[in-house]
């Protein structure tokens, strides 16, 4: 049967059929430990049953409800996010790509209010990703993700990730807000500076625009703390938000809040019942089991043991978001670490991710740093052969 899907993905020779926790089973029924997690979409791993209870209630009372009335869930969502720190305010979409550009127009359109209309432009960071929309696609500093979709949207700054003397140096009138990545995952979770994002709270004050925290891939407790970022003026979230189902939020505080009035902003789908339900779900999984709280420990055991078994390679990251970038090529390493029952992607070319559920076990954490090591040797030991170059 021929594939009908648009060819956006270079998929895997694997067809995932059912997930449990922190494993996946394939069409022929063999398991695998997920620690890739949908790009850090399981948070509290695959189909936990206060989610799957939440998405089976919400979906027998009411599958969707336009915006244009009111709906208890997403009611409930945007309260719970605003006591997790998401700002004042908060707007529910689908995906990080939404939340990100919502949070773009958020900004302009405050200082437009306060008739500071010189200020657009947006200082982002090198090595970020922020989506694949026009607009947080030029806020990516990706050329690959970029070829072939020009003109980008103008207005877009970039200056080198955890420099903050060059961030000092673009910020000026026209700078509507500083977007950053509290660790940049796509770019092969690059932690900054441990003093980085508080000093660029004092530049975004010092020099009155705004601080936007990118927390689609950090934020839900990934690092170890609900938020990587503690005091930006808008925060985006997505990925672990709906514990598997689509949902994006975006928050903003102080007089950026009211930025957005009727007719500013949308979204048809922003908001469902059943998404919302699965997403305060999750939120309270990741209060009642601890999972702030083990995704620190976790954390620190996965990268304690792959430091140990793999000393050749750089280990970083924060809590259950870590890179292990290898002085070679990844790729073969994630195809060797598939066959042997383990789950991962490489970013960066070089830098192997791992993005296990909050929920891991330590028996899990200790089964993957195994098999990694040993894929790693592999690796090493057996390179693919070179391809020739074509005569002349």
């Amino acid at each position: 049967m021929p594939d009908c899907l648009m060819c956006t993905y270079a998929r895997q020779p694997l067809e995932i059929v059912r997930g449990l926790g922190s494993r996946v089973w394939d069409a022929d029924g063999r398991s695998y430990l997920d620690f890739l997690g949908g790009l850090a979409v399981n948070g509290v791993g695959h189909c936990h049953p206060a989610v799957v209870k939440a998405i089976r209630d919400q979906a027998g009372q009411l599958l969707h409800c336009s915006n244009l009335y009111h709906s208890s869930p997403g009611s409930k969502l945007a309260r719970e996010l605003v006591r997790r720190g998401v700002g004042e305010r908060v707007f529910l979409c689908n995906s990080g790509a939404e939340a990100n550009e919502g949070a773009f127009k958020l900004v302009r359109k405050h200082f437009h209010r306060l008739g500071q209309a010189r200020r657009v432009r947006l200082v982002a960071m090198q090595g970020s990703f922020h989506g694949r929309t026009m607009a947080t696609l030029a806020a990516t500093d990706r050329p690959d993700f970029r070829a072939g979709f020009g003109p980008m949207p103008e207005g877009f700054t970039f200056v080198p990730f955890g420099d903050i003397q060059a961030l000092a140096e673009v910020l000026d009138e026209t700078v509507a807000a500083v977007v950053v990545e509290p660790i940049q995952g796509e770019g092969g979770i690059r932690v900054p500076p441990p003093d980085f994002l508080s000093r660029v709270r004092r530049l975004c004050d010092e020099t009155g625009c705004l601080l936007v925290a990118d927390e689609v891939q950090t934020g839900m407790g990934r690092t170890g703390s609900f938020l990587a970022s503690h005091d930006a003026d808008v925060v985006t979230l997505a990925k672990g938000l709906g514990g598997g189902l689509p949902i994006g939020a975006f928050g903003a505080r102080g007089p950026a809040a009211e930025a957005l009035q009727p007719g500013d902003h949308g979204s048809t789908f922003g908001g469902n019942p059943v998404c919302c339900a699965a997403a305060l779900a999750t939120l309270r999984v990741l209060s009642e089991e601890g999972l702030l709280e083990n995704a620190t420990h976790m954390g620190r055991l996965l990268m304690d043991e792959l430091r140990k078994a793999i000393p050749s390679a750089q280990v970083r990251g924060r809590g259950l978001m870590v890179g292990l970038e290898l002085p070679f090529e990844g790729s073969r390493v994630v195809a060797l670490a598939r066959q042997s029952g383990l789950l991962l992607n490489v970013t960066a070319g070089r830098v192997v991710r791992l993005l296990p559920p909050l929920n891991v076990s330590e028996e899990e954490v200790l089964t993957a740093t195994r098999i990694v090591a040993q894929a790693v040797e592999a690796a090493r030991s057996n390179p693919p052969t070179p391809v020739a170059s074509p005569a002349g």
